[in-house]
C-alpha cells in the first residue's frame, strides 16, 4: 500500500485499520481502529491534519485533503461513499456522506446527518445533527429526521469486508 511520510509528517495507522494496496495515504493522517480506506482513495495530509475515526469506511475514489486553516476531521462509524471529495471539513459520528458528494472548507456535518449523493456543500456549510441535506448547493431537507442507527449495518459490512480483504486479497498479475 502506498503510505508516505512527507518530511516530518508521518501517517499514524492503527494496526486494526485497513488500507487497500491501491489507496494512497500521505503525511499528517490518522486512521483509528477499524477504519478502512478502499481502492483509489487518496488521503493527503500535507498542509494540515486528516483524522478518520473508528470503524469509518472511506470508499473507492474518495479524495480527502486539508489546509493549514481547515483540517479534515471525520468521526467514528461513518460511511464516506464512493468518489466523495472532502476538503478541510468536519464530519461528526455516524454520518453518511453519499457517493459523489463534495464538502468544502469549513463545512460541518453534525452527528448522524446525511449529505445526499452528488450534493455539494460550499464553504462553511452546515448540516445539523440527524438531518439530511440534498442538492447543489446542498440544502437541509426540513422535517426529515435521520434514524440514530442509520449507518450501523453499513459499518458492520465494511468491517467484514476489511477482514475478508486482509485475509484473502491477492494480486494475480
Amino acid at each position: 500500500m502506498p503510505v508516505y511520510a512527507l518530511g516530518d509528517l508521518t501517517p499514524t495507522i492503527h494496526p486494526d485499520a485497513y488500507v487497500h494496496p491501491d489507496a494512497t495515504v500521505i503525511g499528517n493522517v490518522t486512521l483509528h481502529a477499524g477504519a478502512s480506506v478502499w481502492p483509489q482513495a487518496v488521503l493527503r495530509g500535507d498542509a494540515g491534519e486528516i483524522v478518520v475515526g473508528e470503524r469509518t469506511s472511506v470508499q473507492d475514489g474518495t479524495v480527502i485533503h486539508c489546509t493549514q486553516f481547515h483540517p479534515a476531521i471525520i468521526g467514528a462509524d461513518c460511511v464516506i461513499g464512493h468518489n466523495v471529495h472532502i476538503e478541510g471539513a468536519t464530519v461528526g459520528d455516524r454520518c453518511m456522506i453519499a457517493s459523489g458528494s463534495v464538502l468544502l472548507n469549513g463545512s460541518v456535518v453534525e452527528d448522524g446527518a446525511i449529505l445526499g449523493a452528488g450534493a455539494v456543500m460550499s464553504f462553511n456549510g452546515f448540516i445539523p445533527a440527524r438531518s439530511m441535506a440534498l442538492g447543489v448547493p446542498a440544502k437541509v431537507r426540513e422535517g426529515h429526521v435521520v434514524p440514530e442507527d442509520m449507518t450501523s449495518g453499513i459499518v458492520e459490512g465494511y468491517l467484514q469486508h476489511a477482514k475478508t480483504y486482509r485475509a484473502g486479497l491477492r494480486r494475480l498479475d
